[in-house]
C-alpha cells in the first residue's frame, strides 16, 4: 500500500488561474519552474536600518534561506 503525498500548503497560494498574479509576483522574484514544485517557506525578520540592535539580523536570514535550499525547499 502506498501512502499519499499530501497536498503541499504553499500550493493554495500558487495553484489555479485565480492564482496567476501571484505565480507572476514570486517569479519577478526570482522562483523558476522548478521552485514551485518545492513547498515555499517564508523567511521574515525584524532587521531595519535604523535600529542597531537587530541590524545582523538580515545577513542571519541569508544564512537561514541558504540552509533552506539545502534542504530543498524554497525560501523567499
Amino acid at each position: 500500500m502506498s501512502e499519499a503525498i499530501p497536498k503541499l500548503r504553499s500550493k493554495a497560494l500558487i495553484d489555479g488561474a485565480n492564482r496567476a498574479g501571484a505565480r507572476a509576483m514570486l517569479r519577478a522574484c526570482g522562483l523558476k519552474d522548478e521552485d514551485f514544485k518545492k513547498p515555499l517557506i517564508g523567511v521574515a525578520n525584524t532587521w531595519i536600518e535604523i535600529g542597531p540592535c537587530n541590524y545582523h539580523l538580515r545577513e542571519l536570514a541569508e544564512h537561514v534561506k541558504a540552509g533552506i535550499s539545502k534542504a530543498v525547499r524554497t525560501p523567499h
